[in-house]
């Protein structure tokens, strides 16, 4: 669904779920402002049985003009003519009072729990429902500006719901947070009323009623209902005990559970971790230290029945750490007993000289659907960009010793297998955004430099030669590899990246 679908409607009423909270405002006021400029008759509404009374929230309305009106549902649903559209909520769900309307639709980030809606735009991969409706903006032609406040709104909307940026696990989450304009002094007025005397009561509360594993230092923690920041705030304190590496802290929603996810060891990837205990009933994702996520309170309880959420986090916390051999380089043995010897398909590729861009020095950013990676533009340095859109470094000599380059065009729609977002190229001096794409020749791999590897029955993390730090996750069916003129240099390959890039050489 596109924004221009809607354009035949009027009147049109934006309703928040109830409660609101920063982001389904700053959402609703960003389709209030579209359809406001199309010369709609258009309402920005919430319900329930309370008034929003939180500061921050109460400040933000005011400071920015946003036009909310409280409706008061008593027994009967509220009518409403033209169209009705939901925002950071899905009509029929839990947490948002039904109204009637002619015609209803949908914008919302979360698991979808209503089906059957035509006119529905639900990408629960984004962090914020203001990056969803920022994108869609921008898709219709419509540039925010903070000419308006729309431009402070729609940060901050996106700041509050991956508490304060750590939660950032989408590539056009933090598209958003490089290019919405804002007032900086408006967002600090917010963001110093953001936390009750209350709320500072249900942090200290939360914390002496602890889940604590000693085998493998991890707490879990429920906190009453909250604000999604002082989730946050919980988990920053816990993982300062010197006895606690990770930490999951939750609270019940009207319709799930909110979670925020710490971690200070490599061994584990707190983003990673996020996604694991989401997994089948929600999402999750962030940082490598700092993430979140949503479970879905009906999914969770078709699928675990009468099981308390205390109880499903520990267990799975578990099962995350007895889930994975970990892997160091230089001291890992390779059993080559069960490897076979293979190596590469000629599928082309695509590469960058980073020169060719920016000049010599220039500190950069290429973003990618797997992360942000902060680089320096150098002489010899190479961006390969794989065929499933994968975005990695290289050093001119070894790109040389494995690729040769095509006489043709490199065309990322036509070779790439798997195209869910196209990797930006970010000059940090400057700000500006390139599509690194648009600088990226054609190359194929010589089929001279050769790889064991072996299918694995379970998972592993790979701490690799080149990046001691973070390490590469192989789940059961991916494939462990190791070059063969190099057995201390061992990584994972994806099972449907392996199948259709490498191909065995009939050598043992």
């Amino acid at each position: 669904m596109k924004l221009q679908d809607l354009e035949k409607f009027n009147p049109i009423t934006i309703q928040c779920h109830d409660n609101p909270d920063a982001d389904a405002i700053a959402s609703g006021f960003g389709l209030y402002c579209y359809f406001y400029e199309k010369g709609k008759d258009v309402k920005l509404v919430y319900s329930g049985p309370n008034l929003m009374q939180k500061s921050n929230l109460v400040l933000m309305r005011d400071k920015l003009d946003i036009p909310l009106e409280y409706i008061r549902v008593e027994e009967k649903p509220v009518y409403r003519p033209g169209l009705l559209i939901t925002v950071d909520c899905q009509y029929g769900a839990g947490n948002v009072t039904r109204i009637e309307a002619d015609a209803i639709a949908i914008v919302d980030h979360h698991q979808i729990e209503i089906e059957g809606v035509e006119l529905s735009q639900i990408v629960p991969g984004l962090g914020s429902c203001s990056t969803l409706v920022w994108k869609m903006l921008d898709d219709a032609g419509y540039t925010v500006t903070d000419d308006n406040g729309l431009g402070t709104a729609l940060y901050y909307g996106l700041f509050t719901d991956t508490n304060q940026f750590s939660e950032l696990h989408n590539p056009l989450d933090r598209d958003a947070r490089d290019s919405i304009p804002f007032t900086q002094a408006l967002i600090t007025v917010f963001r110093n009323s953001n936390l009750s005397l209350e709320e500072l009561m249900i942090a200290g509360e939360a914390m002496i009623e602890r889940i604590y594993d000693e085998e493998h230092r991890f707490v879990v923690v429920r906190a009453k209902p909250c604000d999604p920041n002082v989730l946050g705030l919980i988990s920053d304190f816990l993982l300062q005990v010197d006895m606690i590496d990770n930490s999951v802290v939750f609270n019940e929603t009207a319709d799930g559970y909110k979670i925020s996810v710490r971690s200070c060891v490599r061994e584990v990837n707190a983003s990673e971790l996020a996604a694991f205990l989401t997994e089948n009933i929600g999402s999750g994702g962030g940082h490598f230290e700092k993430a979140g996520g949503f479970v879905s309170k009906k999914k969770f309880v078709r699928i675990y029945h009468d099981k308390s959420p205390d109880e499903y986090f520990v267990e799975r916390m578990i099962q995350y750490y007895e889930s994975y051999e970990l892997i160091y380089p230089n001291k890992y043995h390779v059993d080559m007993t069960d490897m076979k010897l293979y190596e590469k398909v000629k599928l082309p590729q695509g590469y960058v000289e980073t020169d060719d861009v920016l000049p010599i020095g220039t500190p950069i950013t290429i973003r990618t659907l797997e992360g942000d990676m902060d680089m320096t533009v150098e002489e010899n340095l190479y961006i390969m960009i794989g065929i499933k859109g994968e975005v990695y470094p290289i050093r001119k000599e070894k790109f040389f010793q494995s690729y040769e380059i095509l006489d043709r065009e490199y065309n990322f729609e036509e070779d790439v297998l798997e195209n869910q977002y196209v990797p930006k190229l970010r000059n940090r001096e400057t700000g500006q955004n390139m599509p690194i794409t648009s600088y990226a020749r054609c190359c194929v791999p010589t089929g001279q430099v050769r790889i064991y590897a072996k299918q694995l029955t379970s998972g592993v993390k790979v701490f690799t030669s080149w990046d001691k730090s973070k390490y590469m996750l192989g789940q059961a069916g991916d494939y462990l590899a190791v070059r063969s003129d190099d057995l201390s240099d061992v990584y994972v390959i994806e099972k449907k990246i392996f199948a259709k890039t490498y191909q065995e050489c009939g050598e043992s």
